[in-house]
């Protein structure tokens, strides 16, 4: 997958006696990158610089001014490394330029025929006198997963495209807004989170009370234009022909409200109280809405879970695909690895091919099934599974997540609602460290390989305290 609308900065570094074809020759290279990834690559001109590199103090700050003049768009920072570098060059440059930005550092080979003195590069040593300035300065940094690699190397393509997606989550979890509509249901405790602490890293919550969405939704006329268009807008998403047109219309009639109160304010996901009042004074489940919003990289939870929205934004940004808030829900008969993930539902039809709008049993069996009209009903295939949690831990004043990786199976599953079958290597001791460590029962699903993405991301750079389940050895 290509990284889109992303911007990063480059410095490519040098010393003054190894040959300067070097960095032309990077230069090359990482513009025909950068060109194949769809990235815009923000550097120094070989009229502003000996060839385009940062060797020097004054050119440290030629290029630190050149990155502050594009400070709105650079998402990130490459530091090249085609011979053994000027170490103060690479630190002054980052340190000048204020941006705090991820950077990845990546260092070219040598040749074993080519370690004469007018071809060496020593850039495998420059590196790590790079990464010792860098820790100095207490600049964090991203390693590639082979200590020097060309950059035509598919590994480095891979790991570039990574560092593209830690860029996206770093920069949108920075500025995220996110809208808590209603209150809590009064039986979960569980999803109590601090505000507090999530603005001090960026995080903004507006809210607003229920009853306001729903009185606004009840003056709407079921003619008005936007009803009826909404209400088309449903047809065409999911089958519908299960659903009396009366609760169609009270969908949709909520569905325009939400999609003006996140238009206002200018919102990136939406958490909301989905019970009981909704049922009670609405007559309908806002499931189907919450899915359309998510389909649309909007994403939307239920039971005003904020910081389990926020996981779902995070994941949508490591992966660029929709994300899912599910249950840790039930054992999958004795198979200590697998589990059954569960919601009653609201996932983004990208994880329910067999998509129905249906009603919903569970609470229908005290608020009526005639007012949960609007649940999906649908059944994950086997795929992709990255999985993980956001939170805020109040009594210490900080946020913290796990993450890690499993697969969904095509294993018989005989229930109703959103559901999947999952595999998780080691899945009991994750299960005692979510209840050890007071975890939510909620969790987020994304259908990727992103979770070590979202570890770099959360722990290097928005410094949160990060458990990687079963995390590869580096």
């Amino acid at each position: 997958m290509k990284a889109s609308a992303l911007t990063l900065g480059v410095i490519i570094g040098n010393r003054d006696f190894f040959p300067d074809k070097l960095v032309a020759d990077a230069r090359v290279d990482v513009l025909k990158l950068l060109q194949d990834l769809g990235i815009t690559g923000v550097m120094l001109d070989p009229s502003e610089s000996k060839l385009g590199g940062v060797e020097t103090h004054e050119e440290a700050r030629r290029c630190a001014d050149l990155f502050r003049r594009n400070r709105d768009r650079i998402d990130g920072v490459w530091v090249v490394l085609p011979n053994f570098g000027d170490e103060k060059g690479v630190a002054d440059t980052l340190k000048l330029s204020e941006l705090k930005v991820p950077v990845l550092v990546q260092a070219y080979p040598d040749d074993l025929d080519r370690l004469d003195v007018i071809r060496r590069r020593d850039a495998f040593c420059g590196k790590i006198s790079v990464c010792n300035n860098l820790r100095q300065a207490g600049l964090p940094f991203t390693l590639t997963r082979k200590h020097v690699v060309h950059p035509s190397d598919p590994s480095f393509r891979e790991d570039l495209q990574a560092f593209a997606g830690v860029c996206r989550v770093v920069r949108g979890l920075r500025q995220v807004r996110i809208g808590a509509v209603g209150a809590r249901p009064g039986a979960f405790n569980t999803v109590r989170y601090s505000e507090k602490i999530l603005e001090r890293n960026g995080i903004s919550v507006t809210t607003v009370d229920l009853s306001e969405l729903l009185g606004q939704a009840a003056k709407l006329e079921a003619t008005h234009a936007r009803v009826v268009g909404k209400v088309e807008e449903i047809r065409a998403y999911a089958p519908s022909g299960a659903v009396p047109p009366a609760k169609l219309v009270q969908m949709a009639r909520l569905g325009v409200v939400l999609d003006d109160f996140v238009s206002a304010n200018h919102l990136d996901a939406t958490a909301i109280q989905c019970w009981t009042s909704l049922q009670q004074n609405h007559g309908c489940n806002v499931c189907t809405s919450m899915s359309m919003m998510s389909e649309n990289l909007l994403p939307s939870a239920c039971e005003v879970d904020v910081t389990g929205v926020l996981t779902m934004y995070a994941m949508q940004l490591a992966s660029g695909s929709p994300s899912a808030l599910v249950d840790w829900n039930n054992n999958y008969g004795g198979a200590d690895d697998k589990c059954v993930l569960f919601h009653c539902g609201n996932w983004a039809k990208s994880f329910l091919p067999d998509i129905q709008i249906s009603n919903a049993p569970i609470l229908g069996s005290t608020l009526g099934v005639e007012n949960t009209w609007g649940a999906l009903d649908g059944r994950t295939p086997a795929g992709l599974l990255t999985y993980g949690r956001i939170t805020t831990d109040d009594a210490a004043g900080v946020i913290r997540a796990y993450v890690g990786e499993g697969e969904l199976t095509n294993d018989e599953l005989k229930t109703f609602g959103n559901r999947a079958v999952a595999r998780v290597p080691k899945l009991q001791k994750l299960l005692r460290h979510v209840c050890r460590e007071g975890f939510e029962h909620h969790v987020v699903m994304n259908a990727s390989r992103s979770a070590g993405v979202l570890a770099e991301a959360f722990e290097r750079y928005l410094g949160w305290d990060v458990y990687h389940h079963e995390a590869p050895q580096e």
